[in-house]
């Protein structure tokens, strides 16, 4: 079964992808800081995160320096779920292996999940 982490701080945002990807038949775990993020990526070793980069404790572009540090965290898969402007995200999230960027009120879920699908499916 594929995996998912939602890494993000506002729990009805996170309850409402929680609740959208395992409908979609993912398993998903949630943790509201980049702290209990990166606690929880080390032990679940999800297929991709959707990581918020606002949040308390350690910032989502903290977070993901921090996993990429990490052998097992390398490659893992990365989108950034965010209300923040691609324009205003911190600089090298790119160079981090990011490459979609999606501004959460944006997009609807479906949309979200779509792009999911197409990241997971993606060499």
């Amino acid at each position: 079964m594929v995996k998912i982490a939602i890494i993000e701080d506002d729990q009805a945002i996170s309850q409402m992808y929680r609740i959208k990807f395992e409908a979609e038949g993912y398993e998903v775990e949630t943790a509201s800081n980049g702290k209990l993020g990166l606690e929880l990526a080390s032990v679940m070793r999800p297929d991709i995160i959707l990581l918020d980069l606002m949040m308390p404790e350690m910032n989502g572009d903290e977070m993901l320096k921090r996993l990429r540090a990490t052998n097992w965290g390398k490659h893992t898969k990365v989108i950034i779920l965010t209300n923040v402007g691609e324009q205003e995200a911190p600089d090298g999230l790119q160079k981090l292996g990011v490459r979609r960027f999606i501004v959460k009120a944006e997009m609807t879920p479906r949309q979200v999940a779509e792009m999911v699908e197409q990241e997971l499916a993606a060499k």
